[in-house]
This record gives structure tokens, sequence and C-alpha cells, in this order.
């Protein structure tokens, strides 16, 4: 006689995402499909075609600037030395082919793997290598390597749009989150911890190099030493510090403090100093250097490196000005609008 078959309950549905009030997402944790290109490819291509970056990516910016810069052939090998999102790297890998070489250097734990994957997943036959690094460590990278020179560097600065778009990150003010701002979320100060031990001077100090803040002696006086529970809280704090009517020009004075603050907690400077110093013994004779800014203190560093390169004899060839984007890059992503691209050649 055969055992009576077993009545199993039925399986539990899925829980279904929390609804969201509009016709659109809002929120970055509700933006699951600009989040998910592969899957929503429709939905990346209209937020690109209005002028917005899709929530936790980045669009590479000035690309064909600079592989021109660069002047990349087959069997190249070289560094993007700020592995970002990838979008660099990726057109990277299409010029310099299987027999080239690219290591990918960056900080942040929690989005390299991310890239890693889907460059190895688009480039299956690339020689391509990813290092835990900040871009100041890129001579001891190569040395680690065996390598001597290589034939390009390409370094992007600042922030990364998924880096801004994340509110757990701390980089925005847009939306509440942590007052983080740290490339690296396990190493160092957070940017909530460094201004409650600040001293006036030296966050006056920093709003001027880093910023150009013209308010910086009030505004330390009035944020240094206090402490921040999240980014809002910070940003109400400079407007209640200026005062007057809210517009344009608070809410830059608000960018330039969040700026000035995230590039002190990473020790931006010092680590684009450091880098500068060592690029051209990183390059192989006729080897080519490229560096994307967003900022006038990144620019002035990196102009002020490759002049003084080219008069040691150490650059042949440095850009007299600055390449910039165009119209219709700048339409399509407002981000780029403040880049400002430097090239040099290796003697």
């Amino acid at each position: 006689m055969s055992e009576p078959e077993e009545c199993l309950p039925p399986l539990p549905r899925p829980a279904r995402r929390p609804r969201y009030g509009g016709k659109n997402p809002r929120r970055f944790e509700q933006k699951y499909k600009e989040r998910d290109p592969q899957r929503y490819p429709d939905t990346v291509a209209k937020v690109i075609a209005a002028g917005k970056t899709p929530a936790g990516t980045h669009l590479p910016i000035l690309v064909e600037e600079c592989l021109a810069a660069l002047a990349l052939r087959e069997g190249c090998i070289g560094v993007d030395a700020t592995l970002g999102y990838g979008g660099h790297a990726a057109r990277i890998l299409q010029q310099i082919g299987p027999a080239g070489k690219l290591l990918g250097m960056d900080v942040d734990p929690l989005e390299q793997p991310k890239t890693v994957a889907r460059l190895r997943a688009n480039h299956p036959e690339a020689e391509f290598e990813a290092v835990r690094s900040n871009y100041a460590g890129i001579a001891r990278v190569l040395a680690a390597r065996g390598l001597a020179g290589v034939d390009f560097v390409l370094a992007d600065l600042g922030c990364s749009s998924m880096q801004l778009d994340d509110p757990l990150r701390g980089f925005s003010f847009k939306v509440a989150g942590p007052l983080d701002m740290r490339m690296n979320p396990g190493r160092g100060l957070t940017a909530a911890e460094w201004l409650a031990k600040v001293a006036v001077s030296k966050l006056e100090t920093a709003l001027r190099e880093h910023a150009d803040e013209q308010r910086a002696e009030v505004l330390a006086a009035a944020l240094a030493g206090r402490n921040f529970a999240s980014t809002l809280a910070l940003a109400e704090a400079v407007r209640a510090c200026i005062g007057g009517p809210a517009g344009d020009a608070v809410e830059q004075a608000v960018r330039r403090v969040f700026q000035a603050v995230r590039i002190a907690v990473n020790e931006e400077f010092t680590a684009l100093d450091g880098f500068l110093r060592v690029l051209p013994d990183c390059l192989k004779s006729g080897g080519r250097a490229v560096v994307l800014t967003f900022h006038s203190g990144e620019d002035r560093r990196v102009k002020k490196a490759f002049q003084a390169a080219h008069g040691n004899g150490l650059f042949t060839s440095i850009s007299d000005g600055v390449v910039t984007a165009g119209p219709e890059e700048r339409r399509l992503n407002p981000r780029s609008s403040s880049a400002k691209l430097r090239w040099a050649i290796k003697a």
C-alpha cells in the first residue's frame, strides 16, 4: 500500500518592493532599475538622454579626448590610477587589446569589486589587474610588478557619481545620510569626526585652499569643533551661518564647504602632490600622462607640476591649456562642465 501524499504548505509570496509616491522614484534606494543597467538598459538610456546620471553609475567624462591624448595602440601597458566605475578603463581595454595590459588602481573597497566584475565580464580576453591603492602609490605598485615604466597613465580626480549619489557614503547634502565622506570607509576619520576635532584655523585654511571660499573665516568659526549628526545638519549650519535669502549663492557655499571637508578628510591634495612628484619616473620614454581635474585647486597643482617637469626636461611636451567638455557632453552629463584635461609626454 502506498504512503499517503504529504500536503506541503504553499510557498510564501516574495515581498513586494515598497511603493513610492509619484511617477518616478526619487530616493537612491528606490532607483533599482537605474542601478541595474544590464537588466534595464532602456530605463538607463532615458535617464542619460534627460541629462542625468543613472543612480549607482558614473558616466566617464571627456573619453574621446582622453583616448586621443593617450595615443593608445595594441599592446600598450599602462595604469588607470583612479579606476572608479571603469568607464575609461573599458575603452582603454578595447584600444590596447589582449596583447596590452591595464592596471586599475582605486581605494574604494565598496565600488572596486563591482567595477572589476563588470570589466572582466565584458572584456574576458583582456589583461587587467585591479590594485587596491591610492594613486599616490603608483611607483610602489609598478615596482612590485617589476615595471620600470609604462606607456600611459590616466588619472580622473575627484568623486565618482555612484559615491556622490549613495546617501550612506555621506558625500552629498541632497538627502540625509551619515556625515562620512571617506573614499575608503575603513580608514581614517569620518567627516563628522574630523569637524568635531578640527581647529578653527585649520578649517579656515581648508576652506580657502580646497574650495576658494571667500567666507572661510566666518564659516570656520561657526563649524569647527561642532558635532553634526548628518549631512543635512552640516548643510543647514552653513546656510544659517551665511544667512540672507535662500538661493544659488547659498547652495554654492554649501557645496564648497562639502568639497573642502571631503578633500581634507581624504587628504586628496597630499595624495595628488605625491602622485605628480613621481609621475614622470613612472612613464617610459615617449609615455603619456593624462589628468582630469574638477576644480581650481586640483588644476593649479597639475599645471604647476607639468610646467616644472617640462622645464626640467622630464617632459618633452605638455598641453598649452586645458581641454574641456563640449556643449553636447555638458548637456548629457552636467557633471562634465567643470572638467579640465591636461596631458604630458615623457622625454
